[in-house]
């Protein structure tokens, strides 16, 4: 039985990509300082993990929603509190930011881990906590700068992965809209005072990994239509981001409506992860049309049929074929 395909646009598009390039790029470049601006100026909201602070463990007699949880702990004046259901909804985990008053105090967690006890304990369902858990902000600090230095090794990873399987042109443009893409993403994040905690700093990695993806399949046709078809420049990339398209929106969508499950069912735990796969689909989807492609025509990037027709080891493994 032939089942119907499934295309969201048809696969012989014959939009001109290439015409507006120029002004597009340009607009894309203002777009990233204004989103370095953005990010230079607000900040970010980070969370207990970057920050340091309490990790409260407590187990209620019957289960309990984390809503309620967190309405009692904000009466109590306990604000910004993550709260997480563990187990099988009677063991909850409270996470609390560092108290200026207490930060220095040895006996700090224990106090908060009373205070929270105090405010969401009840007659009809009493909570016991185990002791407090304190992270302290050097813990915060080496964090975020594992975090860079993974967003670093996977730049360069893609860069020399990239160029050893396609050409040092691609992997350069592909690295810089990896990274565009990770910018537009945490500027929208820092934008709307999104917490930032480690499931967003995951949601990063992941966007650029889907990003890197996306730009090597367009990459791949380019490269094929450059050995194959005798047209223009211009028109070898028309071509190849028409040809993919489909496959683009279609990758893109799957993406969006997994993390949209996950941010509509995964609990507040998981909404930085899904919110921020569901902006980076979005953003890469964009990005690797007008952006990826149109960068292979100008400056130090412009590709040509010499630089993608095959080479000697090209045609050695070729006849290394059965």
């Amino acid at each position: 039985m032939k089942l119907f395909p499934l295309h969201l646009i048809p696969n012989d598009t014959t939009i001109d990509f290439m015409r507006h390039r120029r002004p597009v790029l340009v607009v894309m470049a203002l777009l990233l300082v204004l989103s370095v601006a953005i990010i230079g100026l607000k900040g970010f909201n980070f969370a207990l993990e970057f920050t340091g602070g309490t990790v409260v463990r407590t187990h209620f007699a019957q289960p309990v929603h984390v809503d309620n949880v967190r309405q009692k702990l904000t009466a109590a004046g306990i604000h910004n509190a993550q709260v997480q259901s563990v187990g099988g909804g009677s063991d909850v985990i409270v996470r609390l930011q560092a108290d200026t008053e207490h930060n220095n105090a040895a006996d700090a967690a224990q106090k908060v881990a009373d205070r929270v006890r105090d405010a969401i304990t009840s007659p009809a369902n009493p909570a016991t906590v185990q002791p407090g858990e304190f992270v302290g902000p050097q813990v915060g600090r080496d964090l975020a700068m594992n975090g860079v230095y993974a967003t670093l090794f996977m730049l360069v990873g893609f860069l020399i992965y990239i160029a050893a399987r396609f050409e040092f042109k691609f992997a350069m443009v592909a690295s810089i809209t990896a990274f565009f893409d990770l910018i537009l993403t945490i500027a929208y994040m820092s934008m709307l005072g999104r917490e930032f905690d480690l499931t967003v700093l995951a949601g990063l990695l992941s966007v650029m990994g889907f990003a890197i993806n996306d730009i090597i399949v367009v990459f791949d046709r380019v490269r094929e239509n450059f050995r194959t078809l005798r047209v223009d420049s211009l028109e070898v990339l028309n071509r190849s981001i028409n040809q993919t398209l489909s496959r683009t929106i279609i990758t893109a969508v799957m993406f969006f409506l997994s993390a949209l499950a996950l941010y509509m069912y995964g609990g507040e735990s998981m909404e930085g992860l899904a919110e921020t796969h569901m902006v980076g689909a979005l953003i890469v989807v964009v990005s690797s049309v007008i952006v990826a492609v149109p960068m292979l025509t100008i400056g130090p990037f412009k590709v040509s049929k010499q630089d993608l027709m095959p080479k000697a080891k090209d045609h050695a493994e070729l006849a290394r074929r059965p």
